[in-house]
C-alpha cells in the first residue's frame, strides 16, 4: 500500500523565491493547456492528445519569447502540472458519460495567481532525500526539513505545498507493506454524534473537542481586524495571514485528535463498524457548523485506511438502518425519537437505553450480520491501495478524486512534523 508522510519544510529566502517561480510556471502551463483545449472545442476541432498538448504548451512554448522563462524551473514540475489537467479532464468526461460513479464532476477551471494555497509535484527524477536531513529539489536546492521519523522506503514522488498561512510542507508518497497487528477478540460499533464525538458499543464515550467553537472568539476578533484593512494593502495581507494561521491551528488540532482516536480504536478492536452517514447533506442543515467542526468523514476515512494497514476488518452499514429506534436487547422497533431524547425505555422489555450506546450496539449487530456478505478484510486481500493525489488538484481547497484511485483522506496525514 501507499502512504503519505507530511513533513514541515523551511526554505531559505532565495529558495522561497525559486518555489514561487515554480508555482507560477506550473499554474501558467496548466492554464495554457486548459485554454488550448477550450479553444479547440469551440472551433469544433478534435480533442488534443496528451502528448501533443505537452509539446505545444511546454516544449514549443519554451522556444518563444513570451514563455522562455518556463525553462527556469524543472521540466518535471511542468509535466506533472499538465498531468493534473489530463486527470481532471478524464474525470469530467467519465462523469458526463456515466462511467464514473458518485457526484458529478465539473470541468477543470483556470487557476488563479491569487490563490492562497499553491503546490507543485515532482517525481523521483526531480528530487532526492539527502543524508544530512535536507531534500534536494531540482533548480531550487537543498531545503531544510524537520524530520520526526525516517521514511520506511524511498519515496516515489513529493508534493511541495505552501498553505494559506505561509507554511511549507513536503508530502512524500511511500510504498510500504501492511503492518498487521496481533488479532483481537473484540469488535465494536461506533455511533458518531455532536453531544459526544463517538460512542462505542462497549459504552465508551469520546467527548467532542469542538475545536472551531473554542476558537470562535479569537477568530471573530481577527476577522474584524481583517475587514477593517484596505483592500490591496500590506496590512490586509498581514491580517489575512493571521486569520489563516488561526484556522490552520484549528485544523491541525482536529486532525491530531482524529489520528489519536482512530489509532486507539483500531488497535483495540479486530473489527470496526460505522454508519454510512450523508455528511454532505447534514452539512447543509442548521447543524452545519457543528457537523463540519466534528469532521466525521475524515475520521471514518482514517479508520478505513488504518484498518487496511493493520489487517483489521472495517465495515459500513446502511445509513437508513433504524439504529436509534430498535431496542438492542429484544430487537423491537420502538419508533422514531426526537434528538432531545437521550434516554428511552423499551415498551416491550422495559430496558432503559442510552440513545447513543444503544445505537452503537445496533451498528455492531448490523455490521456482524452483513459481514458474511461483504468482501474479505481490506488488510488481507493484498489489494494495492494507492495514496491520493489531491495536493496539486484543479480546485484549490477541495479534494477531487482521481479516476481509478481509491481515496483515503487520512493517508496524507501521517505527519512527521509538529
Amino acid at each position: 500500500m501507499q502512504l503519505r508522510y507530511n513533513v514541515r519544510a523551511y526554505p531559505e529566502p532565495g529558495q522561497a523565491i525559486a518555489l514561487a517561480r515554480a508555482f507560477g510556471c506550473a499554474r501558467v502551463v496548466f492554464n495554457d493547456g486548459l485554454r488550448a483545449r477550450r479553444e479547440a472545442r469551440s472551433a469544433d476541432l478534435p480533442y488534443i492528445k496528451d502528448g501533443d498538448l505537452q509539446k505545444q504548451v511546454i516544449t514549443a512554448a519554451k522556444q518563444t519569447e513570451e514563455r522562455a522563462w518556463l525553462g527556469e524551473v524543472s521540466s518535471v514540475v511542468l509535466v506533472q502540472s499538465l498531468r493534473d489537467l489530463h486527470t481532471a479532464y478524464r474525470n469530467f468526461l467519465s462523469s458526463v458519460t456515466g462511467k464514473r460513479k458518485g457526484p458529478k464532476v465539473a470541468p477543470p477551471r483556470f487557476k488563479s495567481r491569487k490563490d492562497n494555497r499553491q503546490s507543485i509535484r515532482l517525481t523521483a527524477n526531480g528530487f532526492s532525500v539527502r543524508g544530512n536531513g535536507t531534500v534536494y529539489i531540482a533548480k531550487v536546492g537543498d531545503i531544510k526539513v524537520k524530520w520526526s521519523r525516517p521514511l520506511p522506503s524511498a519515496p516515489t514522488s513529493v508534493t511541495l505545498i505552501k498553505d494559506a498561512a505561509g507554511r511549507y510542507f513536503m508530502s512524500f508518497v511511500v510504498e510500504t507493506e501492511p503492518d498487521f497487528l496481533p488479532e483481537m477478540n473484540t469488535e465494536t460499533g461506533i455511533d458518531v454524534g455532536l453531544t459526544h464525538f463517538a460512542v462505542l458499543a462497549d459504552g465508551t464515550k469520546i467527548s467532542s473537542p469542538k475545536f472551531l467553537r473554542r476558537a470562535e472568539k479569537k477568530l471573530k476578533r481577527l476577522q474584524k481586524d481583517l475587514s477593517r484593512k484596505a483592500k490591496g494593502s500590506k496590512n490586509r495581507i498581514k491580517a489575512r495571514i493571521k486569520v489563516a494561521r488561526q484556522h490552520s491551528r484549528v485544523g491541525d488540532r482536529r486532525r491530531d485528535f482524529h489520528h489519536k482516536a482512530s489509532t486507539q480504536i483500531i488497535r483495540d478492536n479486530q473489527a470496526v463498524y460505522v454508519e454510512n452517514l450523508a455528511v454532505s447533506s447534514l452539512g447543509r442543515t442548521r447543524l452545519a457548523k457543528s457537523v463540519h467542526d466534528a469532521g466525521w468523514s475524515a475520521f471514518v476515512n482514517m479508520l478505513e485506511y488504518k484498518a487496511t494497514k493493520h489487517g483489521r476488518h472495517f465495515g459500513k452499514i446502511g445509513r437508513f438502518e433504524p439504529t436509534s429506534q430498535v431496542c438492542s436487547t429484544c430487537g423491537i422497533k420502538d419508533g422514531p425519537k426526537p434528538l432531545s431524547a437521550r434516554e428511552w425505555i423499551c415498551r416491550e422489555c422495559g430496558t432503559v437505553h442510552d440513545r447513543d450506546i444503544n445505537a452503537a450496539k445496533n451498528i455492531l449487530a448490523a455490521g456482524r450480520a452483513d459481514r458474511p456478505n461483504a468482501s474479505q478484510s481490506a488488510g488481507k486481500t493484498r489489494t494495492k491501495v494507492p495514496a491520493q493525489r489531491v495536493e496539486a488538484g484543479t480546485h484549490p481547497g477541495t479534494h477531487t478524486r482521481a479516476e481509478g484511485i481509491q481515496v483515503h483522506y487520512g493517508l496524507e496525514d501521517v505527519n512527521c512534523c509538529p
